[in-house]
């Protein structure tokens, strides 16, 4: 056993004497080596979207509409599933499902997989002639999140309903943060609602924060995810809408789609920063981007949200919002109408269509009309418009340019019946913004609902995977 052990001597003279010979073998391979050109790290790539879901908030009397752009290959379904009954199962892309709902109906879910996944948009209208909630009522069912921005009328000026759904398999920790004019006024303090799965709620903000005239609300989940939209019922009967969500805060944000005509034009520009910051404000116009005499900047003090009357300098043009802030902002509109009834349509800070977009509920043809509001505050844009009727065929698809730093509106064509759009970029136009404007002319005033567009759930970004030792070594 000791022979096994022993160290022998004149071992550590061979031990150098190869870790030299492995040594010079190195150098020279090293030396002459061929030049080899380092392989580029490959890109991320973009695949179609293969799962989506998304909720309509409160569709009881609206009339909603559901479709997935033609072009996508394989299976692929789409369930449309109110409370504890399924409504419709869709298998065809292209194929637009409308149907107005019964009063009471509890938040439609829409989930979707394979060729019905990419691209698929669900949007509901509701419509009412009188009483307080006079005006059309529209938005875009939307996907559950971890964050969502709503800016809009406070509970002072409205009663807002923040209607919350959790359309996932596991619960969600809700924290609600209102800003007004005065600063924060409500959240803030951890305080977590629990929304289980398959749960939805309806909150009326005055309970939390009674007093602002204008605020801005973020909706975060400590856990979990959730829905999120807003149903404002202007007080005094000056008309009825859903808050479309806001892009999240940005140094830099654009609020397409602002209506053409009479009747008032409101910016509200909101600030979650610590710090107060001063907002420079453009138009994006038919006639060119610019800013207005007396409007060209407003002042947002920390955590608040301000507003600014842009009616006259816009004087009845249809326009974008153009907005350059040192600190991260978001922002809407509010649209007032004329007559002597009036109703009020909102839009709010959206992400340029780069992807296309599909807007699933549209009316035109007699009192009723449907337009979209284009802008390229940049460089030219050039859109394809193609409508996907419910019946009937289709018509061919509309080319629209944009001249860079103009706004353009684009009246679509009578549809019997309801019908889908979808606006794709064609190549070599740069970024576009836009919104649906859907309206109809009553004996006491025009009725109106905006939609802003959002980019379509077609693709997703899949990061690189590649090859590397320090996956498995420290």
């Amino acid at each position: 056993m000791r022979a096994l052990v022993e160290r022998r001597p004149g071992s550590p003279r061979l031990v150098l004497a190869v870790l030299a010979g492995l040594a010079v073998l190195y150098g020279l391979a090293a030396a002459t080596r061929p030049e080899t050109a380092v392989a580029p790290a490959p890109a991320p790539r973009k695949v179609p979207v293969a799962s989506v879901t998304a909720v309509c908030p409160d569709p009881g009397g609206s009339d909603v509409g559901v479709v997935t752009p033609p072009g996508g290959g394989g299976r692929g379904a789409a369930a449309l599933v109110a409370g504890e009954r399924t409504l419709a199962t869709l298998t065809v892309p292209g194929s637009l499902w409308q149907e107005k709902l019964k009063a009471g109906s509890p938040p439609l879910v829409v989930t979707a997989n394979g060729s019905m996944a990419a691209g698929l948009e669900a949007a509901q209208t509701r419509r009412e002639t009188s009483g307080e909630q006079r005006g059309l009522a529209g938005t875009r069912c939307v996907e559950p999140g971890a964050s969502a921005w709503l800016v809009g009328p406070g509970p002072a000026a409205a009663d807002v309903t923040l209607h919350l759904a959790n359309a996932d398999l596991a619960p969600a920790g809700v924290e609600i943060t209102v800003y007004s004019g005065e600063g924060p006024v409500a959240g803030g303090s951890g305080d977590t609602i629990v929304v289980e799965p398959g749960e939805s709620r309806a909150i009326r903000l005055r309970d939390i924060a009674p007093s602002p005239l204008v605020m801005a609300v973020e909706v975060s989940t400590a856990f979990g995810r959730v829905t999120a939209a807003a149903h404002a019922v202007m007080s005094g009967g000056r008309g009825v809408d859903w808050l479309p969500l806001s892009a999240d805060p940005a140094t830099r944000v654009v609020v397409p789609g602002v209506p053409g005509g009479g009747g008032r034009r409101d910016l509200l520009v909101a600030s979650p920063a610590e710090t107060d910051t001063i907002v420079e404000v453009r138009v994006v116009t038919p006639d060119g981007t610019y800013a207005l005499d007396g409007h060209d900047a407003i002042e947002v003090p920390a955590g608040s949200v301000a507003a600014m009357d842009l009616s006259a300098g816009l004087d009845g043009r249809p326009a974008a919002v153009l907005l350059t802030s040192p600190v991260p902002i978001v922002a809407a509109v509010t649209a007032t109408g004329t007559g002597d009834r009036v109703d009020v349509g909102f839009t709010a800070g959206a992400a340029p269509i780069d992807l296309g977009s599909v807007v699933a509920d549209n009316r035109t043809g007699g009192k009723k009309s449907s337009r979209l509001v284009f802008s390229a505050p940049e460089t030219a844009g050039r859109v394809s418009v193609t409508m996907l009727p419910r019946k009937g065929k289709a018509p061919e698809p509309i080319e629209v340019e944009i001249l860079a730093a103009r706004t353009k509106e684009v009246e679509l064509p009578d549809v019997d019946g309801a019908f889908a759009v979808v606006a794709e970029p064609l190549p070599g136009s740069g970024p576009v913004y836009g919104a649906r404007v859907m309206d109809e002319r009553l004996k006491d005033g025009r009725v109106l609902t905006v939609q802003p567009l959002a980019a379509a759930r077609v693709w997703a970004v899949v990061p690189p995977v590649t090859g590397s030792a320090a996956t498995v070594l420290p």
